[in-house]
């Protein structure tokens, strides 16, 4: 397992195609799209791909989201991290700081711990300048965790038809 750095209770490593089935879980459930396109994927196979465009944004840019594996038990919880975007906002590319949870790990701070501990490895390690991140506007939980990683709100954005918050942080 390649950890690229921890939290308390959690390793966070590169993903890999071992994690199809995972993926599959987390990216089939209807509730965790409902402020993501409400397109939840219906075959492993979508899932797959969703892999290996993480897997080529390790080798094009050195940086992709981190599955998140719980201390005790071993458990593929979801993913967290930073990325390279350039397909959100059109009119520019970032560095995207995301999470994404199987329901059932919901409402107990996971994407605020990992969070903390992507945007530590983003300034230090990788030693980003400014990393940003956006929600649906009626994700409630979204936007509270992007302001606690004590991320700006500058923006309301148009997203494939929806409006979403955008924030800002700086080294």
């Amino acid at each position: 397992m390649e950890i690229l750095f921890e939290t308390e209770r959690f390793y966070l490593r590169k993903i890999c195609l071992d994690d199809v089935q995972d993926f599959f879980e987390l990216d089939s459930d209807p509730d965790v799209h409902k402020y993501l396109g409400k397109k939840p994927v219906k075959t492993i196979e979508q899932s797959a791909e969703m892999i290996q465009d993480v897997l080529k944004q390790y080798q094009e840019y050195g940086i992709g989201r981190s599955a998140i594996i719980d201390k005790k038990s071993n458990a593929f919880i979801g993913w967290s991290g930073i990325k390279y975007e350039t397909k959100v906002r059109t009119d520019y590319a970032y560095y995207d700081i995301g999470y994404r949870l199987k329901k059932a790990f919901w409402g107990q701070g996971i994407a605020t711990e990992t969070g903390v501990a992507s945007l530590k490895y983003g300034f230090e390690v990788l030693k980003l300048d400014k990393i940003c991140g956006g929600a649906h506007v009626e994700n409630i939980a979204s936007n509270r965790i992007l302001q606690k990683l004590g991320m700006t709100r500058t923006e309301t954005f148009d997203f494939d038809g929806d409006p979403h918050h955008w924030y800002e942080i700086y080294r």
